[in-house]
């Protein structure tokens, strides 16, 4: 979502972004029986020059927005984004992401009758659309396995279940969810779903609810597609989480509460899918605007982790420290653009996008390895409603 949610419903989470050094550190008991500690992940060699894909998505049903999912070049060296043209004309595309053999990406269509669709990579062909049996989808995933479609749907506050065939196509839907219970946090009339992914071990699936103030976690059968709840993490009373970001040990996750400005870091057992959520720290937002953080990465080595802040329209920068169990807040960075919706990392780490949904423009930032620091790569890149961008 975008702000505080109304009786508008999902159409405001839409049209809301339209208008116009130190810090406490929380800590979370270790997951009871965690897994042993990963081995060291292997050397990241630096990305060869040459251009890489950036798909984009959009808005297509508000004023100035754009015309479906586009695809424009990066250097991964420089961070110039150039040459955007557009890949297939879906209707608001407000997230997309590609599936794990990089051959073909998905789009949320976030209108009243939600659906996701396929793009066949290679040449623009549109596989197929599938309803995802609720209202506002905004965010979707892939399996690891590369077999089921995951979608969440903001409106109806519900999950989706779609197989994907050979070509990467989505099926019938195989299991829809609406988060019934608990009920409500304050200012809220229902569920809202704002996302939907896998854990790092693939044992289980997990979907944050703004409206519920809860993460769920499920076992999805990866044979039948089905869910089955196993547990539900609660965050304070109207806190209002939107997006939770694993660390790449699997034992912690990131938390962006949108509602109350603040962030949590999220113990995470995965025997047993349990997640306990820590208590709430600053987002790193300071002055008169109004500040709704949207997401969180975390780079590669699991060093630093960035946070999107809207309103304040900076991305904070946190070191990562006791193995994933604390965040520090280091400093906010201004992001050269209006309202930073969402954040991404080049597969190497050393480039940090943000989409920014008023200005219509996408930051490119350069990231330091050993520090986490960031430095802006040139001008943003203009994208008609920049809501989504995902570099390759």
């Amino acid at each position: 979502m975008d702000a505080r949610t109304n009786r508008d419903g999902w159409s405001r989470r839409r049209f809301v972004g339209a208008m116009a050094g130190t810090a406490a550190v929380v800590t979370v008991p270790a997951p009871a029986a965690p897994p042993p500690d990963p081995a060291p992940a292997p050397h990241r060699p630096k990305t060869a020059p040459g251009p890489r894909p950036l798909y984009l998505g959009t808005y297509t049903s508000v004023e100035g927005g754009g015309k479906g999912v586009t695809v424009a070049k990066y250097d991964p060296v420089s961070g110039a984004v150039t040459d955007a043209e557009s890949l297939a004309e879906i209707p608001d595309p407000s997230y997309v992401t590609v599936h794990p053999d990089g051959h073909t990406l998905y789009a949320v269509d976030e209108r009243e009758d939600g659906a996701v669709t396929a793009v066949r990579l290679a040449d623009g062909q549109v596989l197929g659309s599938r309803s995802t049996g609720g209202s506002g989808p905004c965010h979707l995933s892939v399996h690891p396995g590369g077999r089921w479609l995951l979608s969440a749907n903001y409106g109806s506050g519900s999950v989706a279940v779609h197989p994907l065939d050979a070509s990467g196509a989505p099926g019938e839907r195989t299991a829809l969810v609406t988060h019934s219970s608990p009920a409500p946090g304050p200012g809220q009339q229902g569920p809202h779903a704002h996302q939907f992914i896998t854990s790092p071990d693939g044992g289980h699936v997990l979907s944050v609810d703004l409206g519920t103030d809860t993460v769920y976690t499920y076992r999805l059968d990866t044979g039948h597609g089905t869910l089955t709840e196993v547990s539900q993490a609660h965050t304070r009373p109207g806190a209002g989480p939107r997006h939770l970001t694993f660390h790449p040990n699997g034992r912690y996750a990131y938390l962006a509460n949108e509602v109350d400005d603040t962030v949590a870091v999220c113990a995470y057992d995965p025997e047993t899918g349990r997640l306990t959520v820590g208590e709430p720290q600053s987002s790193g937002a300071t002055g008169e605007a109004t500040n709704y953080p949207a997401q969180f990465v975390v780079t590669p080595g699991g060093d630093f982790a960035f946070l999107a802040n809207r309103g304040h329209d900076s991305v904070a920068r946190y070191a990562v420290e006791e193995d994933g169990a604390r965040l520090r807040l280091l400093d906010t960075v201004p992001v050269d653009g209006d309202f930073p919706r969402q954040l991404a990392l080049a597969p190497d780490g050393r480039l940090l996008f943000a989409a920014n949904q008023r200005s219509g423009t996408v930051s490119v930032f350069h990231v330091d390895t050993g520090t986490g620091a960031l430095s802006l790569a040139g001008e943003p890149f203009a994208s008609p409603v920049a809501v989504c961008a995902v570099p390759l």
